[in-house]
């Protein structure tokens, strides 16, 4: 009887071996947010899964798309569920092929192609948090990221091309932002300030946001730029704005 116990129970878990090596259809969203949850296993709270050790190579696409403003829309429709965009952000993965920037929702069995306009991330609140003696700014995505600015995550300014979903890397030291057409006063190219996350992505620090940080730093005009100069762990960070 144990025998044959132990048979059976060898014969359940070769059977589940064999079902994680075949990928199922995960491209569509109902079934996404059943394996992500069947799978969370003993992560707590919103832990990040090790994305870096997945080689999955069954590749579907998904009608899902990251607009340019952070809304998640899926088949022409808005996500309105938070904790269901939260979900799928934890799988959120970038690859970057001679020059052609792709994202996905990775899992272990499938990877699955989104649309971003953007930025993949969307910063909506920054604080300043006390340790000891030192200070930092303290940045948080609508999706439940937190990253302090230090010398790994610092402000990045980019050049967003509204018209053709396009941008180009710039470093702080030769852009300046312009502040109306961060505003969108102007409909095409925009100088919009991010900050690098995880697992190389980065994420466009909102307008609210990027204006409660003029407040908590040091503005000074210099040579026709305003200098907004932000302290964070005991080091300084400058952005350069052209003055009114």
């Amino acid at each position: 009887m144990n025998n044959d116990n132990n048979s059976a129970a060898s014969n359940r878990k070769n059977s589940a071996e064999v079902n994680n090596d075949v990928s199922p259809d995960l491209n569509n969203m109902d079934a996404l947010s059943l394996y992500l949850k069947s799978t969370a296993g003993s992560r707590k709270g919103r832990a990040i899964p090790p994305l870096e050790n997945w080689h999955p190579e069954n590749v579907a696409d998904m009608d899902l798309v990251i607009k340019e403003n952070g809304e998640w829309w899926h088949e022409g429709g808005e996500m309105t569920r938070e904790s269901l965009v939260s979900l799928f952000a934890t799988i959120l993965w970038k690859e970057e092929n001679e020059g052609i920037v792709e994202y996905f929702l990775k899992t272990p069995v499938q990877k699955i192609r989104i649309q971003v306009e953007d930025a993949p991330l969307l910063i909506n609140d920054v604080g300043i948090v006390n340790e000891g003696s030192e200070s930092w700014l303290e940045f948080t995505t609508t999706t439940g990221d937190v990253v302090r600015l230090d010398d790994e995550h610092q402000i990045i300014l980019k050049a967003y091309n509204a018209k053709d979903r396009n941008t180009t890397d710039h470093t702080t030291s030769d852009v300046e932002i312009d502040a109306d057409s961060y505003q969108g006063k102007i409909p095409e190219t925009q100088i919009r300030p991010y900050m690098p996350v995880r697992n190389g992505l980065t994420a466009l620090i909102g307008r609210n946001t990027f204006y409660h940080l003029t407040e908590i730093g040091e503005l000074k005009e210099q040579d026709g730029k305003v200098i907004l100069t932000l302290q964070s762990g005991g080091n300084s960070y400058q952005l350069s704005m052209p003055a009114d």
